[in-house]
């Protein structure tokens, strides 16, 4: 597919690193010539140095031959009228937004009259997703798919958990009130799909997929006693502070560290029921005086990735149950479950995410990575008779680099035994490294 995104920042780069190696072409436009050439030495891609709203820019983008335009630039104006324009060519259109007043209904449905079909907001996303961990704040990931038919978690193998030492199987042989699937470890930095002769090990970090319904059977088994959450302390006082603050705090005693008065008043103007204290979010002695030590999560979002991880640190250093640090280099991803922290969040990858969901070739309902593997969640629906129906699951040779999470259908869910056999309408979960996803693509097209 021939794919144009406007926008060589941490967004436009990862998507077009992502999609050129699954085969794509890739035109990628930016402003900055320096960043294209840095771009050009790195990437199998073309670049285009302009503006991406510009008429002559597009033409030389051959904007008639491309499917999809991405328009992720720092500027929410460049991007929406980029991609206003290049719905003339009939491509398909996304356009990131960073003001959140754009994705109310009304926004939305005016946008779409004008031509674009997807509006990605990093920081709305990113928010949604601190809100769900904090939800289910026992584990450091959590993916529901299907409304929470199905649930994939992650969770550090500690000094508690009775899985250490034990095989993948010799896990589910314990596991005989609920079934699971072990589908990644993370150990280090290598990601390993394991096989009932997996051992596990202290410090993997270990991805079990679920029915929601057995999620607090799974804390149990797993030595993760869950601990209510009433008491949140945020740090920093970014857009993404502020939003997560704005959601968090229909639910939570909220407070907020913000650097100085003028943030603190716009912080008190927008939030109903929190507490905003103005100090320095690294200043730990400072936090401690405001109740730190009394939080049963912290959530680090100010600008600086090293502030936010420090300070995640020594919560968890003061015993503070749960800890989520945002970091915007995607370098820092891999290195949260080996540090300590619970999740680090980078809001930049989430919409990327969103994004290329849009570009998989097959019925694809959603798509997920996993904070440090080096590989994704995909969901596909079967919608129309083939192979996949008449075989059972053992027979069907899925490639090996890859396993199934979970099956949906209707309203029923699955962890699939081997004899299992899909039907048409089923949504089938899987977890796969990124050598294989183009042949699940083409075997669930």
């Amino acid at each position: 597919m021939q794919i144009i995104i406007a926008g060589a920042g941490a967004i436009g780069f990862h998507l077009a690193e992502v999609l050129s190696k699954e085969n794509h072409d890739i035109t990628l436009i930016d402003t900055d010539e320096d960043i294209l050439t840095s771009v050009g030495r790195q990437l199998d891609v073309l670049t285009i140095q302009g503006d991406a709203a510009s008429h002559k820019v597009q033409a030389l983008a051959n904007l008639n031959k491309a499917k999809l335009f991405i328009a992720v630039t720092t500027s929410d104006s460049t991007n929406l009228l980029a991609a206003i324009m290049a719905k003339k060519s009939g491509l398909k259109t996304v356009a990131r937004v960073s003001n959140t007043d754009h994705l109310d209904p009304a926004s939305l449905e005016k946008f779409r009259e004008q031509g674009i079909d997807e509006l990605i907001s990093p920081k709305h996303l990113a928010a949604e997703e601190i809100h769900r961990l904090i939800d289910r704040a026992s584990f450091t990931d959590l993916f529901e798919f299907e409304n929470g038919k199905i649930s994939v978690v992650g969770f550090t193998i500690d000094g508690d958990c009775p899985l250490a030492n034990l095989t993948v199987e010799q896990a589910y042989q314990l596991a005989d009130n609920f079934l699971f699937r072990g589908i990644a470890i993370l150990r280090g930095h290598k990601t390993i799909i394991p096989t009932l002769n997996t051992k596990l090990y202290k410090g993997d970090h270990f991805y079990m997929s679920t029915k929601s319904q057995s999620l607090e059977l799974a804390k149990k088994f797993v030595g993760k006693q869950q601990k209510p959450i009433k008491r949140i302390m945020i740090l920093g006082e970014s857009p993404l502070a502020l939003e997560t603050a704005q959601i968090l705090e229909k639910n939570y005693a909220v407070s907020v560290v913000v650097q100085d008065e003028k943030s603190g008043k716009r912080f008190i103007n927008k939030l109903d029921n929190s507490l905003v204290i103005i100090s320095n979010p690294s200043n730990i002695d400072a936090l401690k005086e405001e109740g730190l030590e009394r939080m049963d999560a912290v959530i680090a979002l100010t600008p600086n990735a090293e502030i936010n991880i420090i300070a995640c640190l020594k919560a968890v250093e003061l015993k503070i149950y749960k800890t989520i640090a945002m970091v915007e280099n995607i370098n820092y991803i891999h290195i949260s479950q080996n540090i300590g922290i619970d999740t680090i969040i980078n809001k930049k990858l989430v919409a990327a995410n969103s994004i290329i969901r849009l570009v998989r070739k097959g019925k694809v309902e959603a798509i997920a990575s996993l904070h440090g593997v080096d590989a994704e969640i995909i969901e596909f629906e079967i919608h129309k008779k083939n192979r996949l129906l008449r075989h059972d699951l053992s027979e069907l040779h899925l490639p090996d680099r890859s396993i199934i999470a979970g099956v949906v259908r209707g309203e029923d869910s699955f962890v699939p035994k081997l004899n299992f056999q899909f039907e048409i309408g089923d949504k089938v979960i899987i977890l796969a490294l990124p050598a294989v996803i183009h042949q699940l693509e083409q075997i669930f097209k």
